[in-house]
């Protein structure tokens, strides 16, 4: 029987129900907020309530993407999902350097020890300190997705064992990967990499790549068998809407069932319980909006926001008894 793992215990992928597919409802701290208060998005009590706003608009899932070390707070996590309803997916994996610095201990260890590490996240418990230092302290909260960077143009030298390790990972336990395109590039090198290392595509969402607006791009994209992750739906401006208009084009091509949604809101600006714009009800309120209008229909954005994310966060090559849901 697939499953898909959420903070809370896992569950079948028809109970993910509307799947906001990259997010950032915790970031608690880290590298990243002394870098950039915006960043900080720890507290639970205002989350919720944004949370608690999509969720009466539907929302039934998110897929959080702040990974190992960079403010990820799996018990926050948690708690956020108990308050809501709202189903959450925690990850496990690295970000980008620049979230970590030239000394950071993932400098220092090996393809298979990263894996050992990604790996105890999603079978034991991901560390309550976070992997921020010697000590481990499995919290019994456990990932249900990998998050990886890549660089501009494909993964760099740096980027490429952590890649191997996600894909190490995912042979070993069937958990999906949810990776970073930086502006959208460098998604095909990502695939052509983790096809390589033994990885199941469907199971790989490419994200940000709506950046590029090309439609030889995502059908290329799309043949790999990865899944697309799009989420620039709010930020064209006074631009047209690139994201609207890749969609267009994926379903007059028929590979609609290869994208999946999100909004990749990591900062307050983006939320209107800080006082931000558009919110986190954006995908499900303005934006549904506007794919109605331009003929996409409700069975359009049920394959959008629903079957696939579905079928993309199930774990690959699972089977057998879904393991029970905690408290």
């Amino acid at each position: 029987m697939s499953f898909v793992r959420t903070v809370l215990g896992d569950i079948e992928p028809s109970e993910l129900g509307v799947t906001y597919a990259h997010e950032h409802v915790i970031i608690d701290g880290g590298r990243p907020v002394l870098m950039d208060p915006q960043f900080d998005l720890g507290d639970v009590e205002a989350m919720a309530t944004e949370l608690v706003g999509a969720a009466a608009l539907g929302l039934g899932t998110v897929v959080d993407a702040m990974p190992c070390d960079a403010g990820r707070n799996a018990a926050k996590l948690a708690e956020l999902s108990r308050r809501t309803g709202v189903h959450v997916v925690a990850p496990t994996g690295l970000h980008h350097e620049r979230w970590y610095g030239p000394t950071h201990w993932s400098h220092r260890v090996t393809p298979d020890e990263l894996a050992d590490l990604f790996t105890a996240d999603v079978t034991d418990g991901i560390d309550d300190h976070d992997y921020s230092g010697p000590i481990v302290h499995r919290t019994g909260i456990r990932a249900g997705v990998i998050k990886v960077a890549g660089s501009e143009g494909g993964p760099s030298d740096r980027d490429r064992p952590v890649f191997e390790a996600a894909a190490e990972t995912h042979r070993r336990t069937g958990v999906p990967i949810l990776t970073h395109c930086e502006g959208g590039t460098g998604a095909l090198e990502q695939a052509g990499l983790l096809g390589d290392c033994g990885v199941d595509l469907a199971h790989v969402a490419l994200s940000h790549v709506d950046k590029v607006v090309d439609r030889g791009y995502h059908r290329e994209l799309a043949a790999t068998g990865a899944r697309l992750e799009y989420d620039q739906s709010f930020r064209w401006g006074d631009r047209p809407n690139g994201t609207l208009q890749l969609l267009e084009w994926m379903v007059e091509d028929g590979l609609d069932d290869r994208v999946v949604l999100g909004m990749d809101a990591a900062k307050r600006r983006y939320y209107r319980v800080f006082g931000g714009e558009p919110g986190l009800t954006w995908l499900l309120n303005g934006f549904s909006q506007q794919l109605e209008a331009a003929g996409l229909g409700e069975h359009v954005r049920r394959r959008l926001f629903v079957d696939n994310p579905a079928r993309l966060y199930a774990f690959a090559g699972a089977a057998g008894v879904i393991e029970g849901r905690r408290s």
